[in-house]
């Protein structure tokens, strides 16, 4: 399971609106195939991994990240009838699949058909290999990963707005894999206005991969000239209010960005509008970029699921340096947003907390 856990992460990113899944074929203690979903629409891991045992797939073990398909609300043929038809024994699945198409009726199949079945294996990791498939099928929404780089005391820029670069090339390096892992980056017009970012994937993080880019844009004050607009490197989106002027909201149309109006409250876009919006467009994963703004109303709203927080070992100082999370501070202590702290690792000079709201 290991191998095919392994296996399966090669595939993050890059199948949605499928979950990543990776497969190996066991015979007598060797992996005689091997195999993982590579992008939506191609073979599943099952599929490719029967494939290269052929024969040997005969009274062999097939483990797999994930419970096999069985059901034709999809582009490619289900997975349950080849596993039977190809003579595996018994099938080892780490985890049940949460589509509702599925949801054990793959593995009930496999057991009617005289096939061994176990599951629990490899459990803790496939569940987070597909998070982000999980919340979306279950929700409607994206999971939300927050990212800060900011200085030991907590700045993420200096009174004038530079911040290139506060962490490391090590920590930029996972920011751009983070990036290659997720299905939509979004930001705040103030970062657009101040860094004029392209927001895209570094070569060789990306294989390929294209996320959407998202700005936050209520008044829609982005510049023609952006790069976002203008770089034709990836989608964008603008999303806005209807304060925004419909002049401006045609000429952003025909750079090829799409806009898109959603209600706001005290000039700030709601983010449960902006989560379902974005799951109706199939984005299962979102990883926030913003200002200090951004992260707070994101934090305050409640609506992020994991935050990455990249501490430079550096101090800026000052009174008017821009603060790591905006807003208004709590009157009291006990207010303050609590987090369970889930890992802590270096990289490159910095360190990375990871944490969860809770």
């Amino acid at each position: 399971m290991a191998r095919a856990l392994a296996l399966a992460w090669r595939g993050a990113g890059r199948t949605n609106p499928n979950p990543p899944v990776g497969a190996v074929v066991v015979r007598q203690g060797t992996i005689v195939g091997a195999g993982y979903h590579r992008r939506a629409g191609g073979p599943h891991a099952e599929v490719m991994a029967l494939r290269q045992a052929g024969r040997l797939a005969r009274g062999a073990t097939l483990c797999v990240t994930l419970e096999p398909c069985c059901h034709l609300n999809k582009r490619t043929p289900p997975c349950v009838p080849l596993i039977i038809a190809s003579g595996i024994k018994r099938v080892v699945a780490a985890i049940r699949d949460p589509n509702p198409h599925v949801r054990g009726r793959g593995l009930a199949v496999l057991r009617r058909a005289g096939l061994q079945v176990n599951v629990g294996v490899g459990a803790e990791e496939a569940e987070r290999l597909i998070e982000p498939y999980r919340r979306l099928i279950t929700t409607g929404r994206p999971l939300v990963t927050l990212k800060v780089a900011a200085t030991l005391d907590g700045k993420i820029a200096t009174a004038k707005g530079e911040s290139r670069w506060i962490t490391s090339p090590a920590a930029q390096k996972m920011v751009h894999l983070l990036r290659a892992r997720s299905d939509a980056i979004l930001v705040g017009i103030g970062t657009v206005l101040v860094d004029d970012p392209s927001l895209t994937v570094r070569t060789g993080s990306s294989r390929g991969r294209v996320p959407l880019r998202v700005v936050l844009d209520p008044s829609l004050r982005i510049p023609m000239t952006a790069k976002v607009l203008t770089d034709g490197r990836a989608p964008t989106l603008i999303v806005t209010t209807s304060s925004g002027s419909s002049t401006k909201r045609a000429a952003v149309e025909k750079t090829g960005a799409h806009v898109v109006v959603l209600p706001a409250r005290h000039g700030r876009i709601l983010w449960r509008g902006l989560l379902k919006e974005l799951g109706r467009r199939g984005i299962a994963s979102l990883l926030i970029e913003g200002g200090a703004e951004v992260n707070a109303s994101a934090l305050r709203e409640g609506v992020v699921d994991r935050l990455l927080f990249f501490v430079a070992p550096k101090i800026l100082g000052g009174r008017d340096a821009i603060d790591a999370v905006g807003g208004v501070s709590p009157k009291k202590l006990s207010e303050a947003l609590p987090l369970k702290v889930t890992s802590v690792t270096r990289v490159g000079h910095d360190i990375l907390v990871e944490g969860r709201p809770r």
